[in-house]
């Protein structure tokens, strides 16, 4: 792997991994997050704010690094498709993310028993309310270095070693680890699989971030603005059954 490869993943840990301390040090040395009686949930408060800023320095590094790669092919990967098809893929890509997360949702209700939502989601949309310029991190700069690491340097690098599914499934297993819900592994390595078959498909990286970012930003304010009216249709539905 190459060397600025390995910065960028190096960086990106860091990013993931000082949210901890950092919400600790703006709390107690800064004082953000002092208005929220929990503690607990105070310094996680400011967690967020951190993440913000460390989330927004990973980025920048990362287009340094990538900059002097930015008109150069991935022969790995091969030829580019045209910027029309790129399009097409990025939209049907939304569609395909989404109804591959429905699949999975349903196996793991049906099949697992596991029950339907994401309490990390809930809590991230529970924040957004209270600090909105979180949404730049989940649907924006989050999935762009998501994208670049796990598709472009992790399914790029396995995929020149091996094939398409063992880069896609490994890439995407590490994709649903760093999401941090376990219980729902199942639904992000299916989202994994399908942003990685965008980038196979269209040897443009470009591709699965759109897609990435347009399903986040789609997701974030279905949760924000219509999750009611959603639970209230399904809840009438289920009443209906019985």
């Amino acid at each position: 792997m190459k060397k600025q490869y390995w910065f960028i993943v190096l960086t990106y840990i860091i990013a993931q991994l000082s949210a901890g301390p950092g919400g600790f040090l703006l709390y107690f040395q800064f004082g953000i997050g002092e208005h929220i009686e929990s503690t607990e949930n105070a310094i996680l408060y400011a967690s967020f704010y951190w993440l913000i800023g460390s989330f927004i320095v990973c980025l920048g590094i990362t287009i340094c690094l990538l900059w002097h790669e930015r008109y150069q092919r991935n022969e790995l990967i091969g030829k580019p498709v045209s910027i029309p098809i790129s399009i097409s893929w990025i939209i049907s890509g939304v569609f395909i993310a989404l109804i591959a997360q429905g699949i999975a949702a349903s196996i793991e209700m049906y099949i697992f028993n596991i029950e339907p939502g994401s309490e990390n989601t809930e809590m991230i949309t529970s924040f957004i309310q209270q600090i909105p310029v979180l949404i730049l991190v989940t649907s924006i700069i989050g999935p762009i270095l998501e994208e670049i690491i796990f598709r472009k340097i992790l399914f790029g690098v396995i995929y020149s070693k091996s094939n398409f599914i063992i880069a896609a499934l490994i890439s995407s297993l590490l994709f649903s680890v760093v999401h941090g819900d376990l219980e729902h592994t199942l639904i992000y390595t299916a989202m994994g699989f399908t942003f990685a078959f965008l980038y196979y498909q269209t040897k443009r990286i470009i591709v699965p971030i759109m897609a990435h970012v347009l399903m986040n930003t789609f997701v974030v304010a279905i949760q924000l603005f219509y999750k009611p009216l959603l639970d209230e249709i399904v809840s009438n539905f289920i009443s209906s059954l019985f």
